[in-house]
């Protein structure tokens, strides 16, 4: 395992072949640097992150105590009657059946009330602060998520350019050869020496090649221009895959290995869970026993009435202080609760299905990743061939073509697919360093760790 994650990692490096300023060519790690400062999803996914650190500390607050101070000035009327009341004094002595009246009309009202409360028992609360908690993983899986998938998007990304500017390297050298070839042809048809054919195959096939080359600078300049929106490098010159570079690991863990440590590490999946879990807690959150509340609660405050009413002026001043516990039973709600928690439990079954949905599409993924990887060596091994074939053909064609035992189209044909073979080893190159990223990265293993020990070795 460790050495496979060696080679696959080591399979990254890309030099400039053959240039003489490779030294200053932009290699893989200042593309991710820049990207992961410049890309837009960086400020996304860390802003997810934060607010999922803001959630932590929510969940421990809801186990704080709350302050809550309470004001109040209004108008206000009153009107008190009391008969048969009991009313002794020492100077008047007791007196039966006494009638008390008060009253204010359109009076000045004004008063304050200082609670503390302490949560106790809460089952309604414990589910919203697991909930918090489980959110904030969650945050922090979609951040690993988004970072991996930020590196395979660099590299994407990287190597879109790579091919392209290779392929439009390739349309302008066969564009030139067949210049040449039509020039021959014409000069040569002019001594009589070949067909006025061979001159209508190089004219048509050069139009072709200019229109290729047309579209193949068009790719490469989309492909500058995604890379320099995620790096805000302009048109960097990058170092490229050399032509000896071997791309495939001398040893593929099989399938089961990668599809265990997909199931267990990979983030999406990860991710998804977490998100059953909340809808588990809602469930909890709704049900009936849950409802019930008890808490601690301290609390004071004062009411403050005067104005005149029926009787004359009139003052009333009511000051109350208590501590003690409150328990809390709704009984009932227009059936609300319940409904709620119905649409709980079906959310619940959605996450779950949802879960089972993320692990197929993982497990599909990884497999095609790890087939393209144990294939990777044969089809580059004979891609490798087709390009010796190629170009063996095309020197013989070449010299045929001297002879006269070959036409000019035979050497268009063999110069156009010596350019396609070449083209298409790079690109089965690439698609293995990616293949191999990829299972990383499904397998929760891609970091920037692994993309710093592949630069060490474009510098080669």
């Amino acid at each position: 395992m460790r050495r496979f994650n060696a080679l696959a990692t080591a399979a990254l490096g890309i030099v400039m072949a053959g240039a003489p300023l490779a030294a200053l060519a932009t290699d893989l790690l200042d593309v991710w640097h820049a990207a992961s400062t410049h890309d837009p999803d960086v400020a996304v996914s860390q802003a997810v992150r934060d607010a999922g650190d803001a959630r932590r500390a929510q969940a421990s607050a809801l186990w704080r105590p709350t302050v809550t101070l309470t004001g109040n000035v209004a108008r206000m009327s009153a009107d008190s009657r009391t008969t048969g009341a009991n009313f002794s004094t020492p100077a008047f002595g007791q007196s039966n059946g006494v009638d008390f009246n008060t009253s204010i009309n359109d009076g000045n009202a004004s008063g304050w009330t200082l609670e503390a409360r302490q949560p106790l028992i809460s089952r309604e609360r414990q589910a919203r602060s697991r909930q918090l908690e489980i959110s904030a993983n969650a945050a922090d899986l979609e951040w690993q998520s988004a970072r991996q998938d930020l590196m395979l998007h660099t590299v994407q990304r990287y190597f879109a350019v790579v091919l392209a500017r290779r392929k439009l390297e390739l349309l302008r050298q066969q564009h030139g050869a067949v210049e040449k070839a039509l020039a021959e042809a014409k000069d040569r048809f002019a001594l009589g020496d070949a067909p006025v054919t061979d001159t209508y195959e190089a004219s048509a096939r050069a139009q072709n090649l200019r229109a290729q080359v047309l579209v193949a600078d068009n790719e490469l300049q989309l492909a500058q221009t995604a890379l320099s929106d995620a790096t805000g490098l302009v048109s960097p010159s990058l170092q490229t895959l050399p032509p000896a570079a071997n791309v495939v690991p001398a040893a593929l863990p099989p399938l089961a290995h990668w599809l265990a440590l997909a199931s267990d590490g990979n983030p999406l999946l990860r991710m998804q869970q977490t998100k059953a879990q909340v809808a588990h807690e809602e469930t909890v959150k709704l049900g009936a026993t849950s409802s019930a509340t008890l808490d601690l609660v301290a609390q004071t405050g004062q009411q403050h009435l005067n104005g005149v009413g029926d009787f004359g002026p009139a003052n009333n001043t009511t000051r109350q202080s208590m501590i003690g516990v409150q328990l809390t039973i709704p009984l009932y709600t227009g059936g609300y609760r319940s409904a709620h928690q119905q649409e709980a439990v079906h959310l619940e079954d959605k996450a779950l299905a949802e879960v089972e949905l993320s692990r197929q599409q993982i497990s599909q993924q990884t497999r095609a990743a790890w087939l393209g990887l144990q294939a990777g060596d044969a089809r580059i091994g004979a891609l490798a061939e087709a390009v010796k074939a190629s170009r063996a053909r095309l020197d013989a064609t070449q010299l045929g073509r001297q002879v006269g035992d070959r036409t000019t189209l035979d050497l268009l044909n063999a110069e156009s697919d010596t350019s396609s073979a070449e083209l298409a080893l790079l690109q089965a190159k690439v698609d293995v360093l990616l293949d191999q990223l990829r299972l990383q990265a499904l397998t929760g293993q891609l970091d920037e760790a692994r993309l710093e020990a592949v630069n060490t070795l474009l510098h080669y």
